[in-house]
């Protein structure tokens, strides 16, 4: 019998804030100062869910960006995000109803991201959603991000939960292969808008069948 799920691990870029073209938008900002940019398409396929550092590193083997350029643009990106993030980021009502009645029926509640830890912190406050984790994760609480297990894995400890007693809400190939490797449960989403109440608690009895 599969254990019974006792905590939810949500991913944030595209699960609880829609900032995957804030993400694609201050990082072709920054790369276009020297000359490089990426496709909407490459966005979608290849680099969408990876850390910036991960995709720095790509162009640099694949497209002959300077390595010294790298720490550079990563700051001037995070710069733009966050200008992004201040300017965008707001609660969203069905989310917020969702966490609350999540927490109020005993589940632990984690978030999991492969954003840096000023981003994940930032946007979580301008939300409204941040006091209702009991763990949050970025990329740096990690030595091997997504799709790496190692972040699901750390949140389970964090939230003293075997993995597979986790249900993680992922929406990209990225981060839903994370979550298989690390042996937890999986809700698959397309959009921030299936984040619902209804949703999470229709998958958690599905789990328990």
């Amino acid at each position: 019998m599969s254990a019974a799920i006792s905590a939810i691990v949500f991913d944030m870029d595209g699960v609880l804030v829609d900032a995957k073209e804030w993400h694609y938008e201050a990082l072709n900002r920054a790369l276009k100062l020297f000359g490089f940019e990426i496709s909407r398409y490459d966005h979608l396929v290849t680099y969408d869910g990876l850390p910036t550092r991960t995709k720095l590193e790509m162009l640099s083997l694949e497209r002959g960006l300077p390595l010294q350029l790298h720490e550079f643009i990563n700051e001037l990106k995070q710069q733009y995000t966050m200008e992004l993030v201040h300017a965008r980021c707001k609660p969203l009502f069905a989310h917020e109803y969702a966490l609350s009645r999540l927490k109020a029926e005993g589940y632990l509640l984690g978030l999991a991201s492969n954003s840096v830890r000023d981003s994940v912190e930032t946007m979580m406050r301008k939300t409204g959603l941040v006091d209702y984790f009991d763990a949050m994760l970025s990329n740096q609480d990690v030595t091997e991000p997504k799709p790496a297990p190692n972040i699901y894995l750390e949140a389970a400890r964090r939230l003293g939960v075997a993995p597979e007693a986790c249900l993680v809400v992922e929406d990209n190939p990225i981060g839903i292969k994370a979550a298989e490797a690390a042996g937890a449960k999986l809700m698959v989403v397309e959009t921030v808008h299936d984040v619902t109440y209804a949703n999470i608690e229709r998958h958690i009895r599905r789990c328990g069948e």
